[in-house]
């Protein structure tokens, strides 16, 4: 009995093999415009919302908290400098990193507010 069980669930299972290889022949000799661009939209979908989007968002923020700087706020650098910064300029922060000492660095290389807790 049980035999026959196992011989009627393989002989199903070779019959659905045959089937889905014919069904593939058929949709490898007819291919639509349809079915071969679907997959880029969806995938370019997929990229702009887990990738694309969130990074722009990120550097909005980055941006209106670069713009938000004023003198005496403390800051971290991209390269792990603390300072406060000494003077504003066009593309360029002037900040003190310690007694006397003051450098210019590039706006963009600011990592952010350095909040001292």
């Amino acid at each position: 009995m049980y035999i026959d069980q196992l011989e009627a669930k393989l002989v199903n299972l070779i019959d659905f093999i045959v089937k889905t290889g014919e069904t593939t022949q058929q949709a490898a000799e007819a291919p639509s415009i349809v079915g071969m661009v679907v997959p880029f939209v969806l995938i370019f979908f997929i990229f702009y919302f887990l990738l694309i989007r969130p990074q722009k968002k990120q550097q909005k923020k980055h941006e209106e908290m670069i713009n938000s700087l004023k003198k005496d706020d403390e800051i971290i650098t991209s390269s792990g400098i603390l300072g406060k910064i000494f003077a504003v300029e066009d593309k360029f922060y002037v900040i003190d990193i310690a007694e006397k000492t003051r450098i210019k660095i590039l706006k963009s290389q600011i990592a952010g507010k350095y909040e001292n807790k």
